[in-house]
This record gives structure tokens, C-alpha cells and sequence, in this order.
């Protein structure tokens, strides 16, 4: 399994007038945490685009916990819990405040698409390559 963090504080412009992070903010913040999670993989989303490969968003599911508030400092942390061997992956996302309880959670499934050729295809190698160790089963 594959297990990345990153931190994001609330800012004002996301809240809603009660001051909670409005629900429709958590999809950017998963996709935060995707892009983050890519980095730290030593990828960018913008090198997968000039490997002509586009990561559309096919589903989304979440649940809401507990809200989170103006100017709180968010864990995202982000898990791929399968290598993908298709053209989808899912990516997991968990939210947590400062005291470490957990906010929302939810799964984001994109699939790996090649614009040029109008088709999905499979997760390029070198991102598979990257991935792989983290998915290597105890003998």
C-alpha cells in the first residue's frame, strides 16, 4: 500500500457562512492530496500530460464525519490500497483536524486516458515501476 501526506489550512473563501469547510471543497482537497501523492512519488501531473496521458475523474464517493472549520490545519492523507493492473485506479482520501480526528473520507476513481488516440489505456510503466515496491507481498 502506498500512503502519502500533505497539510492544508481552511482559508476563509472555502467556508461556508457557519464557517465549516463547504462540502463541496473536499473534492479539491482530495485532489490536493492526489497531486501531492504523485509528487512524492517523484511524478507530476503535468509529466503524465506530456507523457499524453490525461487522469480524468470517473466516480466520487464521501462521507462526512465532522466538520472541518476556518483556518484549521487539514492532514490529507492519501492511499493506494491496490497497484493498478487496468486503466483505473482509486485513489483514497482521509481528512483528519490537528487533534487527529477523522473528518471525512472518500474514493476518488480516475482512469488513465490517452486524448490522441480518444481511448483508455494503461498506467504508463514508469509510474508502475514506482509504485510497484510499495505493493510487494511478504514471502
Amino acid at each position: 500500500m502506498f500512503t502519502a501526506t500533505t497539510q492544508i489550512r481552511v482559508r476563509y473563501g472555502e467556508t461556508d457562512q457557519m464557517g465549516y469547510l463547504y462540502y463541496g471543497n473536499y473534492a479539491l482537497y482530495y485532489e490536493v492530496g492526489r497531486a501531492e501523492a504523485i509528487r512524492q512519488l517523484g511524478f507530476t501531473y503535468r509529466q503524465l500530460e506530456e507523457m499524453g496521458i490525461m487522469m480524468p475523474v470517473a466516480e466520487l464517493h464521501t462521507h462526512y464525519f465532522r466538520p472541518a472549520l476556518y483556518d484549521d490545519l487539514i492532514t490529507v492523507k492519501t492511499l493506494l490500497k491496490e497497484l493498478p493492473e487496468t486503466s483505473k485506479i482509486q485513489f483514497h482520501s482521509e481528512l483528519y483536524n490537528e487533534e487527529g480526528m477523522l473528518l471525512n473520507k472518500g474514493v476518488t476513481t480516475l482512469v488513465f486516458y490517452a486524448p490522441k488516440e480518444k481511448k483508455k489505456t494503461n498506467m504508463p510503466q514508469e509510474l508502475y515501476t514506482r509504485l510497484a515496491p510499495f505493493f510487494k507481498q511478504d514471502s
